[in-house]
Formats: C-alpha cells, structure tokens, sequence
C-alpha cells in the first residue's frame, strides 16, 4: 500500500504551485472523475484541445495526473489520463523552506501486482 505522503515520488513544488494557480488547470481537475482521453478532457471542460495537451502536460509533470497507455481492439493505443492525487499539503520544512506533500489514492490490487512483478523481474 502506498504511504499517505508519496515522498519517494515529490514534484517540485513550483510545478504543483503553477498547475494549481492555472484555471485550465483547475478545470480538467475539476472534470477529471473517470480515467479519459484528452478529447473527452477538453470537451468535459471546456477548454480548446490544443490548449488541453498543455494543461494535461503541466499537471503530469507536477505529478497531480498519471497517463497510461490503453490497447484498443482495433490494435491502436490512446493515451488515458486519471488523478495521481487525494491531497496536496504545502508545509515549512525544518530549514523553513517550503515542501510539497502528496497523498495519493490506495494502489488497486493491479497497480499492486504490478509493481511486485516489475520488482521479481528486477531480481532475475
């Protein structure tokens, strides 16, 4: 299980600052309640597809989205995007310096058989 604060895996904190400030940014989060294409993102909120990928790009960086590639039956692979986050926390560090924490969602039985076989194949 994930620990409720992902320290391994932190953003930096002006990346989560700049996509939280961002409207757009704000708005895909807003929408965001299901994995989706960045089609269906823009059409969900509203915001021009090109202008989407940005915003789909600001938010995968500061770590608050995850993308993951899904096989279609036709063969043909799209691109899916769902929430990396429950909470963000901004707190003074020892050194009084800022820090970002992250909460993350509990991994699901798959995420957790994954990481267990990409650690076994590690090992061989």
């Amino acid at each position: 299980m994930r620990a409720p604060f992902d320290s391994d895996e932190a953003p930096d904190l002006q990346d989560v600052l700049d996509a939280l400030d961002d409207e757009g940014c704000r708005r895909i989060i807003e929408v965001l309640d299901e994995p989706m294409t960045a089609k269906q993102v823009a059409d969900a909120s509203d915001v021009p597809l090109s202008t989407t990928y940005r915003k789909l790009d600001l938010l995968t960086d500061a770590a608050l989205l995850e993308e993951r590639a899904v096989l279609q039956p036709d063969g043909h692979h799209t691109t899916e995007y769902e929430l990396a986050f429950e909470e963000v926390v901004i707190q003074l560090a020892e050194d009084r310096s800022l820090d970002v924490g992250i909460a993350r969602p509990p991994a699901s039985t798959d995420e957790r058989l994954e990481t267990l076989w990409a650690e076994v194949s590690k090992e061989t």
